[in-house]
């Protein structure tokens, strides 16, 4: 493609500025190195954290920070994040490099790092039509979408240092009592689906499959893409679900937002991810080129793909009363209660027909 498609930056949303001044003065304190003119824009994409583009003279950096609003316990963990990114970046080069963790809040209201900027492409659900690959393109950057999730279930965590990540036996059981937990307290409205869901994956638990390094939100906008190769990733993003678990739970997470050309038109409008593109393989197809490129048994993957549902229908139901509740002035975040109806709808069909394809 001609056209310069490198992810951008946009204007920063009302409501979640940063203190200027007070951040370059920080920078030039610490970052020292780097001089000129401060200027910051954000990213659109990324409902949880937020990630901002810092430019100071000809050098493009980022910083992420938590979400505007009340502190919710062991969420939104800064240092945990930048920690990972500075020990994982030796044996595993799809990572930014880190720079700076910063836990002074008074500096923009919150923790926040500062991390190097990986310029590429991102897909995103609603990028323009001018931007949709073609067909074998798009299929070369699946490939090598599932391809890089395997490396990175394939990475010694014990060898980087990160063995004290997370806590891999009892995983599943965790999880699935966890997100329970946080739906309940994040609950606006009566939505019966999801909580059949909770219940029939409580009364069906697997246990861990095996211990991995996984992501935890591994989708087509958390990778980016070579700007002269697309079917090159150069990095992933977004790792502040990352842990130590289950690497079935984490494609489950990843097929769950593999929306099908033949899903219903109103799961499709949830559009989390640009999967229905032609050239994209479908969702069982996804997983088999996971089996084996991996040699993982599949034989349970229903059940993963119920949990990765159940997983995105919480997240986006506590986005949701964010926004209910004043905390967030995101407009996209205003009809979130429908994505929660129709991901646990889909998740319940999933459990009834024992299937991840042709759900209706």
């Amino acid at each position: 493609m001609s056209k310069n498609w490198k992810d951008k930056a946009v204007a920063v949303r009302e409501g979640e500025g940063l203190d200027e001044a007070a951040l370059k003065a920080y920078l030039s304190k610490h970052l020292p190195q780097y001089t000129g003119d401060l200027s910051i824009s954000q990213f659109p994409g990324g409902a949880s954290n937020l990630t901002y583009a810092v430019n100071i003279g000809d050098t493009r950096l980022v910083l992420r920070r938590p979400p505007f609003g009340p502190k919710i316990k062991s969420a939104h963990d800064m240092s945990r994040e930048y920690k990972l990114f500075t020990k994982l970046i030796d044996s595993y080069n799809k990572v930014p490099r880190a720079l700076l963790f910063c836990e002074d809040e008074s500096i923009i209201g919150r923790e926040f790092y500062i991390m190097e900027r990986v310029e590429g492409v991102i897909l995103r659900s609603k990028m323009p039509k001018e931007m949709h690959p073609e067909p074998t393109v798009m299929r070369g950057i699946a490939n090598s979408l599932v391809e890089t999730l395997v490396d990175l279930h394939k990475v010694d965590y014990d060898a980087a240092g990160l063995g004290d990540l997370g806590r891999p036996a009892g995983y599943n059981e965790r999880q699935v009592r966890g997100w329970t937990k946080r739906y309940f307290n994040a609950k606006t409205d009566e939505v019966p689906e999801i909580e059949k869901v909770s219940e029939w994956l409580a009364e069906n638990l697997l246990p861990e499959s095996d211990s991995c390094l996984i992501h935890n939100d591994y989708k087509y906008d958390n990778v980016v893409l070579d700007s002269d190769d697309w079917t090159k990733i150069i990095a992933i993003l977004d790792w502040e679900m990352c842990t130590l678990g289950d690497p079935l739970m984490d494609l489950g997470t990843t097929l769950c937002y593999w929306t099908n050309p033949n899903d219903p038109d109103w799961i499709k409008e949830i559009a989390l991810s640009p999967t229905t593109l032609p050239g994209n393989p479908t969702r069982s197809e996804i997983a088999e080129i996971y089996a084996k490129a991996s040699g993982r048994d599949l034989s349970n993957i229903v059940y993963y793909y119920v949990f990765g549902l159940f997983k995105i229908a919480v997240v986006v139901q506590q986005i949701y009363k964010r926004y209910k509740t004043g905390h967030s002035t995101n407009p996209k975040f205003a009809h979130m209660n429908h994505a929660v109806k129709g991901l646990s709808v889909m998740a319940w069909q999933a459990v009834q027909k024992n299937r991840i394809e042709d759900l209706f």
